[in-house]
């Protein structure tokens, strides 16, 4: 029975309070569409990870995600903990209110609620990668898994400042871009050496680096706008030290593709990626502090299926294999 439910869960704190003031519609919508569902409300950080190990354990191999990046963050990690199944075999949907909402936009899938469970219902999947990232945290190495995107340095000091405004509840469209901007002329640039597949391709003074599967992050921009998320890639953005003058006058670049225009921003595309530096710089994924340098990073290829829109779908049905219902693009049963 439960392989056929959907086990959903509900960070109540997503979104400025918006997964819990929001569910009641969103359960409307689930009940309308006839899907049949299991809704958990998490309690504290890393409970997500928790109810996903448990819900694998008990026999649920679709769950739902009502959240945002970092609720998905969580769930993924579960996927990777448990031992019953291959992290592949559990269908994964999002349902957007967090507060960026970025994984979400590489897949198409609509931040409307009544949209989002419309494509849950209409069942297209998709295998994508996932990164992993190997970190320094009170003197031990830890791993984690990233769905989305990676960032080191000042894109670290950024979620940093989001994170402290969150827990103030203070509201913001633009809180990311806010911290952005006044962050930007405190942060001091540090000495960092990064390889990618065992060829050192930086060594200087370097502002920010995103490593990811995905191309968005920090509510709509594009860091990483040539980024493939099945092609076994990890792609990564350097920036150098910049005027802010610079930046502003091209900002626009940062949300449209158009990052590598700006002439401090360096592209790389490899299987793994290692950043050492001194002093250390936090990292974060998936909007998630971690730990610090040194980082190394690390892709599986293909290994979560994901519910995407239909028009994704179909976008990328002829890319990924030339058989008619290509094996990394699915149309699952919903209900």
């Amino acid at each position: 029975m439960e392989a056929e439910k959907w086990f959903v869960i509900v960070n109540p704190v997503a979104g400025n309070g918006r997964g819990l003031d929001d569910f009641p519609q969103i359960s409307k919508y689930l009940r309308d569409a006839h899907i049949l569902c299991e809704p958990v409300f998490t309690e504290h950080k890393f409970h997500a990870t928790e109810l996903t190990v448990s819900a694998v354990k008990e026999g649920y191999r679709r769950i739902i995600v009502v959240g945002g990046d970092g609720t998905l963050h969580e769930v993924v990690n579960g996927l990777f903990i448990q031992q019953e199944v291959r992290p592949d075999e559990v269908l994964l949907a999002v349902i957007a209110a967090g507060s960026g909402n970025d994984w979400v936009r590489t897949f198409g899938v609509s931040t409307r609620y009544q949209d989002a469970v419309q494509s849950i219902s209409e069942g297209y999947s998709f295998l994508q990668d996932v990164g992993v990232v190997s970190y320094e945290e009170a003197h031990y190495r830890q791993n984690r898994y990233i769905a989305n995107v990676a960032g080191a340095g000042f894109e670290a000091q950024i979620i940093r400042r989001v994170t402290h405004l969150q827990k103030k509840r203070r509201k913001s469209r633009w809180r990311y871009t806010w911290c952005l901007i006044s962050q930007f002329f405190s942060y001091k640039s540090t000495g960092v050496k990064v390889w990618v597949d065992d060829r050192l391709v930086y060594n200087n003074l370097l502002l920010s680096v995103a490593i990811g599967i995905c191309k968005y992050n920090g509510g709509g921009m594009q860091q990483l706008p040539e980024a493939v998320i099945d092609d076994g890639m990890l792609d990564v953005s350097l920036i150098r030290p910049v005027h802010f003058w610079h930046i502003l006058f091209r900002f626009r670049y940062l949300f449209n593709g158009g990052i590598y225009r700006i002439r401090h921003v360096l592209h790389e595309r490899g299987q793994r990626i290692r950043i050492e530096s001194s002093p250390e710089i936090s990292v974060e994924a998936d909007g998630e502090l971690l730990g610090e340098t040194p980082l190394e990073f690390s892709v599986l290829h293909k290994a979560i299926r994901v519910v995407v829109c239909r028009e994704f779908y179909y976008q990328h049905a002829g890319e990924a294999d030339s058989d008619p219902m290509p094996s990394n693009v699915d149309v699952a049963t919903a209900n």
